[in-house]
């Protein structure tokens, strides 16, 4: 069964000496908003964090499989999808596609959480998800740095060379400097990043979108940096809790207030702006984030609204008490 309640939801990404997010057409230089400077991660790159944390925790589960996974080619997973659901290749009748359609989000837990484009190739339609992330945005500005770096090695190739041996004589007939290379490390000192989410649960409707998606989500939120780890990223983490607006409706009438639950009962800024994360005044150049204070105005929460509080992946939802482990929030 799918999702019953709209969810948005925010948390703190946290970059100590690394590249959050690096720019390919900027020399992959950090990403910066050139007019106040402050950094940015793309949702693109949240996303495939998580895809890879699901595909690693949930590795061989039915459903759980990743449609957008490295170095593949996305028509083959479309095909897949179209032989379970029992078409034949060349099938693209409107209802082949809706039919493949649907196999896909059973078959794709990104697929039903995020949406795609699988109109390609043998075609499968098109999936608009029910979750959806925006950038994540530093809460000051960040410092890019450009580092020179020594590689101890070559990887030049050796004219004529069939063999080991080859190469390792073109080795001792090179001076020891010509063996080593430069190298350019684009890394920011420190940033902390706010990431938004929002959950559509109409749209959950129309791919499958369940309460369990919905905990793997906010588990795979928690985690996708701890299996993450290289030497361009530095420390780069989750800061819990991860903070949760939930839907819940107040009419009396039970069928009204399931409606309100789905449609929802505030704006989503509103709620987001229920939450001040501030740098202390004696933090000038913050490197930590207890370098920051944060609030939660639990008593200004709209009617029909909960707010809840992950610490930690498995635990329970601390709904409308800022929880005594959330240290982020002291």
């Amino acid at each position: 069964m799918s999702i019953q309640n709209r969810y948005e939801f925010l948390f703190y990404i946290e970059c100590i000496g690394g590249n959050p997010n690096g720019d390919p057409d900027m020399g992959n230089a950090p990403r910066m908003d050139p007019q106040d400077r402050h950094g940015y991660i793309t949702d693109v790159a949240v996303k495939r964090r998580i895809r890879n944390y699901v595909q690693n925790a949930y590795a061989g589960r039915s459903g759980m499989n990743i449609f957008v996974q490295n170095a593949t080619n996305l028509n083959r997973h479309i095909a897949e999808a179209r032989e379970e659901a029992g078409l034949e290749f060349g099938a693209k009748t409107k209802a082949d596609i809706y039919k493949a359609r649907q196999k896909a989000c059973a078959r794709f837990y990104d697929v039903r959480t995020f949406g795609a484009v699988m109109s390609t190739g043998p075609n499968a339609g098109q999936v608009r998800g029910p979750v959806q992330l925006t950038f994540a945005r530093s809460l000051d500005p960040i410092l890019p740095l450009d580092i020179s770096i020594t590689r101890m090695a070559t990887a030049d190739e050796v004219k004529g060379a069939k063999s080991a041996a080859d190469y390792l004589a073109a080795e001792n007939q090179t001076s020891e400097d010509k063996l080593r290379t430069m190298g350019r490390k684009q890394f920011i000192p420190y940033g902390l990043y706010e990431e938004r989410g929002f959950i559509s649960a109409n749209l959950a409707r129309e791919t499958g979108f369940s309460d369990e998606d919905l905990h793997v989500l906010f588990e795979s939120i928690l985690n996708m940096y701890e299996h993450d780890r290289s030497a361009s990223k530095g420390q780069m983490s989750v800061i819990s809790p991860l903070v949760i607006f939930r839907h819940v409706g107040t009419d009396t009438d039970e069928e009204q207030r399931a409606r309100q639950a789905m449609l929802g009962c505030a704006p989503a800024h509103e709620l987001f702006d229920l939450v001040r994360v501030e740098r202390k005044k004696e933090a000038k150049e913050p490197r930590s984030w207890k370098d920051y204070t944060s609030t939660v105005a639990l008593e200004k929460r709209p009617a029909g609204i909960d707010i809840g509080f992950l610490c930690s992946p498995g635990a329970e939802i601390s709904w409308n008490a800022v929880p005594e482990q959330a240290c982020f929030f002291r």
